[in-house]
């Protein structure tokens, strides 16, 4: 699919208002990209529609026209009483930058619009933090909640994230967290670079997964992360670290673009564990897009 089928992120940011940003993509993507069926978040459904002569008019979902103005038929649904837990990483490395956008303020946009979809299908959210070790719950006190309040406290806590310092691992702290106690069906969804020294996140994931706990992984990495399409001479600077190292980079293209790719095919293969899922996003990628493959991802 071209990168430029659907809402862009550079173009996003410059609206300045996540809850703006959120309904427009959740809702480029209710609507029906290429008309594919998918699942939601918490609740399962088809898609919605335009109403259209000759429906029944009790099937609009007169909720969602409260909000979005527009007279829409929800195909299907099923019950659910999953609980969505947002997790964000905000060690240095979420300050990264191409073309004008921050791996911070993709992932911000992205959990704005998966929050919307939440509120649209009333599931239970909250938002949490990883940052020098530390866990802290950003949207909720003790509990996870749904409807309007807890889209805007979700909101709320995203526009105070600030990325900085050095990834520490916190599978302990994670695992004794109260809120992830419980024995209802859940399911956390994690953004990040997913990027790891001694497989950190690996451990984090393993320790985690359960069969009532479903994990998403969102891997954001810029396009030059990757690719690393440079040349000539370039100071790189570790975000985390401050550490600093000039050199010739297309002396090093091969080489890096060789461990990049081994490192990513290695993830994908040892990230094949039940009830976990990676779903993998460039920050050039339409967010709409993104959501879609990850929808359709689980729903397969």
């Amino acid at each position: 699919m071209p990168k430029t089928t659907g809402l862009l992120a550079s173009h996003l940011i410059k609206l300045k208002n996540l809850q703006l940003t959120g309904k427009l993509v959740s809702e480029e993507l209710m609507l029906g990209i290429h008309g594919s069926k998918r699942s939601g978040i918490g609740v399962e459904f088809e898609q919605y529609r335009h109403y259209q002569p000759g429906d029944d008019p009790k099937r609009i979902d007169w909720k969602l026209f409260a909000r979005t103005d527009k007279h829409l038929i929800r195909e299907s649904s099923t019950e659910s009483d999953r609980q969505i837990r947002f997790v964000l990483d905000l060690s240095g490395s979420m300050n990264y930058v191409e073309n004008g956008v921050s791996r911070l303020q993709y992932a911000q946009i992205l959990l704005a619009s998966l929050a919307y979809l939440c509120y649209i299908q009333n599931d239970q959210m909250s938002l949490y933090t990883l940052k020098d070790g530390e866990v802290q719950t950003l949207s909720s006190t003790g509990s996870v909640s749904s409807g309007r309040q807890a889209f805007q406290k979700i909101l709320v806590g995203l526009e105070k994230t600030v990325a900085g310092g050095q990834w520490v691992n916190v599978a302990e702290t994670l695992l004794k967290f109260p809120e992830l106690q419980t024995k209802k069906k859940e399911q956390l969804i994690f953004v990040s670079d997913f990027l790891q020294v001694d497989d950190e996140w690996l451990k984090l994931i393993r320790s985690l997964a359960n069969p009532h706990r479903e994990i998403v992984i969102f891997q954001i990495l810029g396009d030059q992360e990757v690719s690393f399409n440079l040349k000539g001479f370039y100071r790189f600077m570790d975000l985390e670290t401050g550490r600093e190292i000039e050199l010739d980079a297309e002396s090093v293209k091969e080489r890096f673009r060789d461990s990049m790719e081994l490192y990513l095919t290695g993830l994908k293969e040892q990230l094949q564990i039940p009830h976990v899922h990676l779903v993998s996003a460039r920050m050039s990628d339409p967010i709409g897009m993104i959501l879609k493959t990850f929808l359709t991802k689980r729903k397969g």
